[in-house]
């Protein structure tokens, strides 16, 4: 076992946030590449919590782990209120979704810390693609073994996730037919998408180190798979979603994933058959994309093809229990309403509603400081 992969074990079932978001120009409300001099005018406090990103209108917030869904909740909500409040001061606003509706590539930026100029050289001009926002959230866990099965469970949902989480339908500046516009144009990084089960902790090991030894990154965190193990955190990290325009979103999510999480350790609830069937989860993930909660999965155990909610409302029995034992049951409730109207749908009905893209992204400002409870759905 190499020094990197020594697993550091944490308390099961503990939850983390890692939220990217973007920062706008408070009068146009266009990306603003100052990610570098907004870190050096923060106060410690805020920005011991966040971490610069690939592109230079980004930055990534980030909780510490938490044993309860709405400590979380209440964490993120802090969080959120301190960033905006001190980059207010510094001329920035900020807003989220997986990606901005009028960005265009030729106006982006790259970060200059060493670790991004290393991705924008080794990714050449693909590092320069519009930005992108996502959502992780890590799932502590206390032995490698247990990790390893629960990263390879948890793939069969990320199709799932993916769907409920879709928050960019717009991509430079119009329509882009798809829910989540972010995972194809992420899709063009190397090391992407659903990773295979590997059955064992040293076989997942191996496969990692192979690639530290052949010189292809310098650590595992240039994986960007779908759902990674977090050794030195002792986390399985889920990173297929958009990241949310609102707390409440993000808290919803973030319910649904610890309970599965705990339904798939406990009892074990993902299908052999879907787990065993890489393309059948390749295609689930593109539809998602595409689809959103409108999706139609396939189903390898009756060959057909399943609701995206019927899904949902299937897991959501099954995690009921979980939830409660977790002590998250209510936000797992409000999972509910999120499936029944996504971010990529309210981004379409504010377009609609309100006549363009440029109220799509004042919106998305206005909803980064929405309470974590007082955002309403279309039923």
């Amino acid at each position: 076992m190499t020094a990197w992969s020594t697993w550091v074990p944490s308390t099961p079932y503990t939850i983390g946030v890692e939220e990217e978001f973007m920062l706008l120009d408070p009068d146009t409300l266009a990306l603003a590449a100052r990610g570098a001099d907004a870190m050096e005018g923060l106060p410690a406090a805020v920005r011991d919590h966040l971490t610069g990103e690939t592109h230079g209108c980004a930055l990534e917030l980030s909780t510490a782990p938490e044993v309860s869904v709405p400590t979380l909740g209440d964490r993120l909500q802090l969080h959120r209120a301190g960033v905006a409040r001190e980059l207010a001061q510094l001329g920035l606003a900020v807003a989220s979704a997986g990606t901005h509706p009028l960005a265009v590539w030729t106006e982006i930026e790259v970060s200059a810390t060493p670790r991004y100029r290393q991705v924008h050289e080794s990714m050449r001009e693909l590092a320069r693609r519009e930005p992108t926002f996502a959502l992780h959230i890590h799932v502590g866990v206390d032995e490698a073994e247990r990790a390893t099965l629960l990263h390879d469970r948890l793939r069969a949902h990320l199709p799932l996730l993916l769907a409920l989480s879709a928050n960019s339908p717009f991509w430079q500046g119009r329509d882009s037919g798809l829910a989540s516009a972010r995972t194809s144009i992420f899709q063009a990084f190397p090391r992407v998408g659903i990773p295979r089960g590997f059955g064992s902790y040293d076989e997942w090991v191996e496969a990692v180190d192979v690639m530290l030894r052949c010189g292809a990154f310098d650590d595992p965190t240039f994986l960007w798979w779908d759902v990674r193990l977090q050794p030195r955190f002792g986390t399985v990290e889920v990173r297929i979603m958009d990241a949310q325009a609102c707390a409440a979103d993000t808290v919803a999510l973030c319910a649904l994933v610890q309970s599965v999480a705990r339904l798939e350790l406990e009892e074990g609830y993902a299908s052999p058959r879907l787990l065993s069937a890489p393309e059948v989860l390749d295609e689930n993930r593109f539809l998602a994309a595409r689809d959103g909660m409108d999706a139609a999965f396939l189903d390898p155990d009756g060959d057909r093809r399943v609701p995206a909610r019927g899904v949902l409302s299937r897991l959501l029995a099954a995690a009921a229990p979980h939830a409660a034992a977790l002590d998250c049951a209510e936000a797992l409730t409000s999972v509910e309403t999120l499936g029944r109207s996504t971010g990529a749908e309210r981004q379409r009905r504010t377009a609609a509603d309100a006549g363009g893209l440029e109220a799509v992204v004042a919106d998305l400002a206005l909803g980064y400081l929405e309470p974590a409870a007082s955002r309403t759905y279309a039923a």
